[in-house]
């Protein structure tokens, strides 16, 4: 392996986001942050498959097929892959840890103590959180002295107001860290990089962005800065997704368990695995599914997704004190025109207006050219972020 210190053409940056099913990766150029290969294994915990690897260096994943299924097996797979190639001198690594709680609001070097203060975070994000420590884990094992960084999505929005982030509850509880944190933050940091060179001055204005993937959340960004989110103290508050509820009154839940009977473990399982489009439709989580079916429960379980989003768009403006921009990011934001319609329809009071043709083309920008607000398709990168983050805090010049 490269020493550390010592920066040479084929010196790389490892960045590893591992997710509830899933272990995204990316290889970049230490000195220029150039993509040089990126790729994934989906389906972990059932049908394990390597999605493939794209880039000059997707050749070092050509060859053996992954057989795994579980987080460790496929971390340590991309691993020894990266192990053998002869042409990559690995730096550093950064990973996207879910839930940094109270404590981190910045990237930090992973160390013992960072270690047991994200093992202690567990809790908070159950379905995330051990697997991103696990993929730390294979880092450390495979490279013992490779500095390692955790980049937070939960960072981004520790910058929002207080009153954005405290809960109607005792203060004392407030005091102890139960409050608002928002997720999907490095995909939200990225699209506030990238805006101004998309967007010009308004980037700097009162944007909304969606982040419409399998989870899914708005952000009001003001200056680049988040000044409101929709998901909470965890990641089920907010909008409706592919398995959780999103929004709930929580006399419902109180109700399930006092008057049903109903054990936490129990609603739980309801709330985060059983709900959203899967639970609406009982047909699937997977929105492509929902979209070529002709079922009604398929149908209203769309509408009542795009519902949500506009309801809490227009908590966002609220925030916000209008709009100026609107972006759509992540799986379902970047690919589902007959989505983005649907919640284009929904906004067009504020002078959102969609051009049919630059939609169903997944254009840059949708809106028509005379909109009052223009509405834009930005593909999700939370590696590049990461990436970023290693460069200032483990590469320093």
């Amino acid at each position: 392996m490269t020493d550390p210190k010592t920066r040479s053409k084929d010196a790389a940056i490892l960045v590893l986001n591992a997710g509830s099913s899933s272990v995204k990766f990316a290889l970049f150029a230490a000195d220029t942050l150039r993509p040089l290969c990126r790729g994934g294994i989906e389906g972990i915990g059932s049908r394990a498959r390597f999605g493939g690897a794209a880039g000059e260096q997707a050749h070092l994943f050509e060859g053996d097929l992954l057989e795994e299924s579980n987080h460790e097996a496929a971390t340590h797979w991309l691993l020894d892959r990266i192990r053998r190639a002869d042409g990559i001198g690995l730096l550093a690594a950064g990973h996207r840890v879910v839930h940094g709680g109270p404590d981190f609001s910045a990237p930090v070097v992973i160390d013992d103590s960072v270690m047991a203060r994200l093992e202690s975070l567990i809790p908070l994000a159950p379905a995330h959180q051990p697997h991103n420590l696990a993929a730390i884990r294979a880092v450390t094992s495979a490279w013992p002295s490779l500095p390692q960084i955790a980049c937070f999505d939960t960072a981004f929005h520790r910058a929002m107001p207080r009153l954005a982030q405290i809960f109607a509850i005792p203060h004392a509880l407030t005091d102890q860290g139960f409050v608002r944190y928002g997720f999907h933050g490095l995909s939200y940091q990225h699209i506030a990089d990238v805006l101004p060179g998309i967007a010009g001055e308004r980037a700097m204005g009162r944007v909304i962005v969606a982040h419409l993937g399998h989870g899914a959340s708005l952000c009001a960004l003001h200056k680049g800065r988040s000044v409101a989110t929709t998901m909470g103290f965890t990641a089920l508050d907010g909008l409706m997704m592919g398995m959780r509820c999103g929004a709930i009154d929580a006399g419902l839940v109180l109700h399930l368990i006092e008057q049903r009977g109903m054990a936490p473990a129990e609603v739980s399982e309801i709330l985060n695995r059983r709900s959203g489009l899967l639970g609406v439709s009982g047909i699937s989580n997977d929105a492509r599914t929902l979209l070529v079916s002709d079922d009604p429960r398929a149908v209203e379980a769309l509408d009542l997704f795009a519902y949500r989003v506009v309801r809490e768009a227009g908590s966002m403006m609220a925030a916000l004190g209008g709009l100026d921009a609107f972006v759509f990011t992540a799986g379902i934001g970047e690919r589902s025109a007959r989505i983005r319609a649907a919640i284009a329809q929904g906004l067009a009071w504020t002078g959102i207006r969609l051009d049919e043709a630059r939609n169903a083309a997944d254009d840059t920008r949708i809106s028509a050219d005379d909109a009052k607000t223009p509405l834009y398709v930005i593909p999700a990168d939370e590696e590049l972020p990461i990436a970023r983050a290693v460069i200032s805090r483990a590469l320093p010049a």
